[in-house]
């Protein structure tokens, strides 16, 4: 169980101009000014859920991630998960946690991967005989056989990733952070890294915490979304959920032989190529129904698909909604 409670940070944050002249003055008098990155946030993660933490850049994702590891302290408020204070029971809570990132690597950079996973295997005294069978299970999850003997900078990304998740996973945590776990990774790399996620959720009921700017891993993987911006919990619910509430958008694509579209208030062309048009409906303007009746009136259609707004659309509205 993690909860928070009323979680305020402020950082102190140093201000000069450009050029010499206000370099120089900056050594003998800096300038200050206070950014808070969390305001009043409260929210509570049950065990084996999988959350989706979202917001744009600069909203609070990381600082909140950072005092849920215990790497930050709060100015105020409370953080309790699974019975522990994280940044006053550092050692305890770090055995219940894994962290992975998509942009840092806790692998060793000129050692075989192996040499890692031993060393952290030490770092949090696994016991031998459960870290065996966490590297047999991670290994065949993962398929490692023929990376363990390499050293990490020899690896292409997607097999670093694969390498990760796995040192994050060798002490059995209860639960996992995963900041941007995707990134970079092409196609077929993310596909296997949302099924092992699922896997292990499914498996292990680890609770997940997943911060991304790619709502295909959100849309993959998360069972429900907090949305954060300029350091307050904007919204917090089911994706389907959210979909529902602030979805009133749908795509139309049309597929046609010849003819031309004259377009109705409350619908808009998104894109066209030959025989084929994708037009947006704001479907509180102007219904489905009556945005198929209009484009069929001079154009004669062959094929007609219906579908709601994309994650990254939904987000899209909620960014505008909120002004961050």
């Amino acid at each position: 169980m993690i909860q928070l409670d009323h979680i305020n940070k402020t950082f102190r944050v140093a201000r000069r101009g450009g050029g010499y002249r206000a370099a120089l003055k900056s050594l003998f008098r800096r300038e200050y000014i206070a950014v808070q990155a969390l305001r009043d946030v409260s929210f509570t993660i049950g065990d084996g859920e999988m959350v989706g933490y979202i917001g744009p850049n600069g909203a609070g994702k990381s600082s909140t991630i950072k005092i849920m590891s215990g790497v930050l302290n709060p100015d105020s408020g409370s953080c309790v998960i699974d019975g522990l204070v994280p940044w006053k029971d550092r050692r305890a809570h770090a055995r219940n946690i894994g962290v992975v990132f998509g942009q840092r690597s806790q692998l060793w950079w000129d050692v075989p991967v192996i040499d890692s996973f031993e060393l952290i295997r030490d770092i949090y005294r696994v016991d031998p005989a459960a870290y065996r069978r966490n590297l047999d299970d991670l290994n065949d999850l993962l398929e490692l056989s023929d990376l363990l003997r390499t050293p990490a900078r020899q690896l292409s990304l997607g097999q670093r990733m694969r390498c990760e998740f796995a040192a994050s996973l060798l002490h059995d945590p209860k639960t996992l952070f995963l900041d941007e776990p995707t990134i970079g990774l092409d196609a077929v790399s993310k596909l296997a890294v949302r099924r092992f996620i699922r896997r292990i959720n499914q498996e292990k009921n680890t609770t997940v915490i997943l911060t991304t700017h790619d709502m295909q891993d959100i849309e993959a993987l998360a069972q429900r979304i907090l949305f954060i911006g300029k350091g307050r919990i904007l919204l917090d619910g089911p994706l389907e959920q959210l979909r529902a509430q602030y979805d009133g958008v749908r795509t139309l694509t049309v597929r046609y032989a010849d003819g031309t579209f004259i377009l109705p208030p409350g619908m808009t062309l998104e894109g066209q190529t030959e025989g084929q048009a994708v037009f947006r409906v704001d479907t509180a303007v102007l219904p489905v129904s009556a945005a198929i009746e209009a484009l069929s009136k001079n154009a004669d259609i062959q094929d007609l698909s219906v579908s709601g707004a994309t994650a990254e659309q939904l987000v899209v509205s909620l960014y505008q909604r909120f002004a961050v």
